[in-house]
């Protein structure tokens, strides 16, 4: 077989026949591949921190406006009355109730165009207790869950109490 002479010394000679050398060319590329492969793993995923950064913004921002209301309705007194209508007049906690979003929204209930892709829902439960108060009479949960279709999935609560 053949050899290809690297180095010449005296009557010995040193060097790699043509299938070690194939052989060294197809095990270097698998390990090139392998971390190619690793990279592409890492560079993919490199984009989840930041959406569920954006998601937990979302829903503190929710979260904040929700339990800045008043805990009773303004127009009845009473704890959870029928919602109002739109959200820019919403005035009390358990107007939020049935908020479903497609995309986050401003006070005002007008899309925010960057977030456009996340689900924002709201929960308020009038029957949660904290240390004891029972939430008919003074305490109320609030519940803000956040979702994009990439698979962020984060849900945010607060208590909204009487005082």
């Amino acid at each position: 077989m053949a050899r290809l002479a690297i180095c010449q010394r005296g009557a010995s000679r040193w060097g790699v026949t043509l299938v070690e050398l194939v052989i060294s060319i197809a095990v270097i590329g698998i390990g090139v591949s392998a971390v190619q492969l690793a990279m592409l793993a890492t560079t993919a995923r490199s984009a989840d921190p930041m959406l569920q950064h954006q998601a937990s913004a979302i829903a503190e921002a929710y979260l904040e406006e929700i339990l800045l209301k008043d805990y009773l309705d303004p127009d009845t007194a009473g704890v959870c009355p029928a919602p109002e209508a739109t959200r820019d007049v919403y005035d009390n906690v358990c107007d939020y109730a049935a908020v479903d979003d497609a995309g986050a929204r401003s006070q005002d209930g007008t899309l925010v165009a960057g977030p456009a892709d996340y689900r924002v829902r709201v929960n308020v439960d009038a029957s949660a207790t904290l240390n004891g108060l029972s939430g008919s009479a003074d305490v109320l949960r609030v519940d803000v869950r956040v979702t994009h279709p990439t698979g962020v999935d984060l849900t945010l609560s607060g208590y909204r109490t009487r005082y």
